[in-house]
């Protein structure tokens, strides 16, 4: 992937492409650029997006459709077990995926671990609507380094939930997609616990790879293994997919509608039908995952 300005009868725009494809978007400025030990950082904003933030030219958050990537990595499994107390997250680095999870109260304990500290304050000060909340709920724990090596050294059957909120299985992301971290991500859950990670795209073939080899190494672990899909506009090809696995509980079978649905979270892309809907897969995406010709 790169990334250029492209003036345009008087307009920049930000791109983001592949040898064949491009995703183009006029921007008024940008605001923040830096380079950490772990990757570049930059910022920009636009009217059409707001503001918005990429990882080594890559797009990772936007003000106009976060929303949709972090009610989808985080309401489904609330709602196929609503007693989740226990939670850690690797990644997340943006903040929106704990806002969600910070609208449930009966949960005690949040674990955010991310890498690369500044991703977080990057976001804590350009994008409030991801991370402004992040030092307002206690229950909120940060850690900044190697998910791996955290998760390594937490107690067995420690979480309810783990997601893994990552970027692509390049750079910081790579050890996250591996065999030895799901047996880590097994060992690390409770009973009832659930596994949730970001499991790429079905469209291009270099995400293909990446979310067949995640799939493979999970379903080799978990007796409970789903995908899901949602629509995130600002991400290649739109269609993107969400892993659930499961030591015991199923997304469909034990969806506890009536449970979620008391809580009276206010979501804006998740509901209930959207849950069972999500599972619902395309032929091309059932025949990449099991392998049918």
């Amino acid at each position: 992937m790169r990334q250029s300005y492209i003036p345009s009868g008087g307009a920049i725009w930000w791109q983001n492409w592949d040898e064949t494809t491009k995703l183009s978007i006029e921007v008024k400025e940008m605001i923040h650029s830096e380079q950490t030990p772990f990757q570049k950082i930059e910022v920009y904003r636009s009217d059409t997006y707001g503001t918005f933030f990429t990882l080594d030219g890559l797009m990772m958050v936007n003000e106009k459709d976060e929303f949709i990537y972090h009610e989808m990595i985080t309401h489904v499994a609330m709602a196929t077990n609503p007693d989740i107390q226990t939670i850690l997250i690797i990644g997340g680095g943006d903040g929106g995926t704990s806002r969600e999870l910070s609208k449930y109260p009966k949960i005690k304990r949040i674990d955010m671990v991310e890498i690369d500290e500044r991703v977080v304050r990057v976001c804590e000060t350009y994008l409030p609507v991801t991370a402004g909340h992040l030092k307002e709920d206690s229950r909120i724990k940060l850690y900044f380094e190697d998910g791996f090596k955290f998760i390594s050294n937490q107690m067995d059957g420690i979480y309810d939930l783990i997601i893994v909120d990552s970027t692509d299985p390049i750079g910081p992301g790579e050890g996250l997609f591996t065999k030895a971290f799901y047996e880590l991500c097994h060992r690390k859950l409770s009973p009832n616990g659930i596994l949730i990670n970001q499991h790429e795209s079905p469209y291009y073939e270099f995400h293909q790879k990446g979310m067949l080899r995640a799939h493979a190494r999970i379903k080799a672990l978990f007796p409970v293994v789903e995908v899901y899909q949602y629509h995130m506009p600002t991400y290649p090809s739109g269609h993107w997919l969400f892993g659930f696995a499961s030591k015991k509980l199923d997304p469909i079978g034990d969806h506890n509608v009536k449970a979620w649905e008391k809580l009276g979270i206010k979501t804006r892309y998740y509901n209930s039908k959207i849950h069972e809907g999500a599972f619902a897969l395309p032929n091309y995406v059932l025949d990449l995952i099991n392998h049918r010709e």
